[in-house]
């Protein structure tokens, strides 16, 4: 139950919105980038001083009964280069977006156990070991951001004690000069650093598995008296809502794709559960508020006990689209495969949506994506001169082994934006004297793979219709796939709907399936990019479930030109699958440890299933069932089709609701139509 307390933070930030009163008019993005410029600073400079620029420029708000404080007054985060650098540096290298150092979950933790005192005097004693003037400058930046920031945050220290906000001005005194000493000040310990690489242009950087670096100060608290669970999670309410007060102003797709998301619960290097109170109150804090952040994703592994699954469920009753679950049984297996410390690993948490990271560690895990479909539509080019289908599927893996060798190419000689501050949090960047934009311990980088589902539907139907039942020929299919099945009503149901179709546990799509991926894992199997590390595979689809179907042929499934592909590794969107159950049966076939840089198996189910707690039991268990069958990631969405159409028509009567768009939860009547339709479609075959 929400506090009086909470409901007023909820009022203020989230419903009536009143703190954009202070946000300052936008600016142009290059105009301190053209100061650099002709000052001749270089790189580290530029990224030292654009981060002073930003938080001398922030106006100090401090609201009279709030704990935890900070709040976005400037609109714009700069550039560092201007228009005609940055065009210069992409004619030299790859970028991975903007070039910044982002998607990824710096080690919180190891910079909270110093705070900046002890970490000012651990890079003074690395200074005398410096050799070269590269690294020198490198340990003057850490020690310059540290003190920018803590200007900062005694700025807000001086205007807590203007406003009279005693609690705010006693906590900023303390943190982060020193390691904090209680759950508050480590809350807001993470608020000032977070924001902070925001304001520096470290966007889509996780809050990570904050249940277990957060929890010896919650024991603290306990058994100190300071805090009982009450306290506790209107403290985590409270800091929850602060990662919603600035989130319209981050770099996203969409309002919502913003990259706050936390990590619950898992295993730890004993296989031990490391599920605890504060994963319990993090998930009752998200169920209480019903905010889009952050996003909750709970690890879960064979000891994970059934009373967390039906807790958990109870999220997504509410509609929020998460907690999404991902298997230690699976990724922990995977990242150990890719040459990760057993320590690493089973540290692991997600990126912005899901894929996988470990703590500290800067790997690209989201560079780009396979199609399978365009695999499969490029083979059947060459249909006609197939005397076999397993001629026609030797196109499709060559067409796969060509995307991957595409894909690899474009990672080479990578740029990436110097963050000093982003390296204070890198468990080796101060003993390497390395920033956290040089090459690393890791390096890995990965894709996701996207229309699995309509590649092997395609591939099931000519399988059937044009090798075995010779119902059409090669060159009728290929007709009537260029002519977008126009005239032909009849082949097109008959390939939509009565074809075999991934989803239905049938081995005969199911296993093209497995193929599939097994080749686009093996084309990546032993490669290595140029900083080192592997290349890793993934069922994921990101945004291009979108873009990749926008300009795609009719394809021999029965879909038409141009209509959208399944969101992540799910069914087809005209699929009739028979059931949940055999869903899962279908998505847990393949070798998901070889594909396991992340996509979740995602479920749309009518909200009328969660009616009762039996329901939310046998929904409890449905997601354990798909565990236990080797699934590596599944995100279920409590769907309602009646009121996301009549939020169209009427948004301003659904502003709080929420949905699953891929990786991430937003408001529905934020979001471009295109994803709303697409939404609504797949809420269309909701089971």
């Amino acid at each position: 139950m929400k506090t009086d307390f909470i409901n007023e933070l909820l009022d203020y930030f989230v419903v009536q919105k009143k703190h954009h009163s202070y946000r300052m008019p936008a600016e142009g993005e290059y105009e301190l980038a053209k100061q650099f410029a002709l000052q001749g600073d270089n790189d580290m400079q530029r990224s030292v001083k654009r981060l002073r620029y930003v938080l001398e420029k922030e106006q100090p708000v401090v609201l009279e009964k709030e704990r935890i404080t900070l709040l976005r007054t400037v609109r714009t985060i700069p550039r560092i280069h201007t228009e005609e650098e940055d065009k210069a540096l992409h004619e030299k290298h790859a970028f991975h977006e903007n070039g910044a150092v982002f998607n990824m979950c710096p080690d919180y933790a190891m910079l909270m156990e110093d705070g900046f005192r002890v970490k000012r005097e651990k890079i003074r004693r690395q200074m005398e070991l410096a050799e070269t003037e590269k690294q020198k400058e490198f340990l003057q930046a850490m020690l310059e951001v540290m003190d920018i920031v803590e200007e900062f945050a005694e700025r807000y220290r001086q205007e807590a004690l203007r406003v009279g906000n005693l609690s705010v001005a006693e906590t900023l005194a303390w943190v982060p000069a020193n390691k904090p000493r209680t759950l508050l000040e480590a809350l807001q310990f993470l608020r000032l650093i977070h924001y902070s690489m925001w304001c520096n242009g470290n966007y889509h950087n996780t809050l990570g598995r904050i249940d277990q670096f957060l929890y010896p100060y919650y024991q603290h608290d306990m058994q100190e008296g300071i805090l009982d669970k009450d306290s506790a999670l209107e403290f985590l309410e409270e800091f929850f809502i602060s990662c919603n007060r600035d989130s319209d102003l981050y770099i996203g797709i969409q309002q919502g794709d913003n990259g706050q998301t936390i990590v619950l619960g898992g295993s730890n290097v004993d296989g031990s559960d490391a599920y605890n109170d504060l994963s319990e109150l993090c998930l009752l804090a998200s169920r209480d508020l019903c905010l889009i952040d952050p996003k909750v994703n709970l690890r879960v592994h064979k000891n994970t006990s059934m009373g967390v699954y039906e807790l958990a469920t109870t999220l997504t009753k509410k509609g929020l689209g998460f907690p999404q679950y991902t298997n230690d049984e699976i990724i922990i297996p995977s990242l150990l495969r890719c040459g990760y410390d057993p320590e690493d690993a089973c540290n692991y948490t997600l990126a912005a949506c899901w894929e996988i990271l470990v703590v500290g560690y800067m790997d690209l895990v989201n560079w780009d994506s396979m199609n399978y479909l365009r695999a499969v539509q490029e083979a059947v080019e060459q249909l006609e001169a197939c005397d076999s289908y397993d001629a026609f599927a030797g196109l499709v893996h060559q067409n796969i082994d060509r995307q991957a060798e595409e894909l690899m190419a474009l990672t080479k000689n990578v740029y990436k934006e110097p963050s000093p501050l982003v390296s204070l949090m890198c468990p080796d960047c101060l003993e390497k004297m390395r920033d956290i934009s040089e090459p690393g311990k890791y390096n890995t980088y990965g894709f996701h793979g996207d229309g699995l589902s309509s590649a092997a539907d395609s591939m099931a139907a000519i399988k059937k219709y044009v090798f075995e039942e010779k119902t059409f020929s090669a060159s009728h299919m290929i007709e009537m796939l260029k002519n977008d099945f126009k005239d032909y009503p009849t082949e097109q149901n008959m390939l939509r709907y009565e074809a075999p179709k991934m989803g239905n546990d049938d081995d005969y799509v199911d296993q093209i399936a497995v193929k599939l991926l097994d080749w686009y894992a093996d084309a990546l199997e032993g490669k290595r990019n140029d900083r080192g590390g592997c290349f890793r595979a993934g069922t994921a689809s990101a945004m291009y479930y979108i873009w990749h179907s926008k300009d795609a042929p009719a394809s021999a499934d029965g879909r038409n030109a141009g209509e959208a592909l399944a969101c992540n590794y799910s069914p087809s969107l005209f699929a009739r699958c028979e059931g949940p159950i055999s869903i899962l049966k279908s998505f847990s076939k393949p070798n998901l440890v070889r594909v396991a840089n992340g996509g979740p198996l995602t479920i749309e189910l009518t909200d009328t299933m969660f009616k009762n707690e039996e329901a939310i039991r046998k929904c409890a268990m449905f997601v354990k069932s798909y565990m236990d069958l080797g699934g590596h990631q599944l995100q279920i969405n409590a769907v309602n089709r009646d009121r996301m159409l009549d939020a169209q028509k009427h948004p301003e009567n659904y502003r709080n609701m929420i949905v699953r768009v891929w990786g991430w939860s937003g408001y529905f009547v934020e979001l471009n139509e295109v994803y709303q339709n697409h939404i609504i479609k797949r809420a269309e075959m909701a089971l």
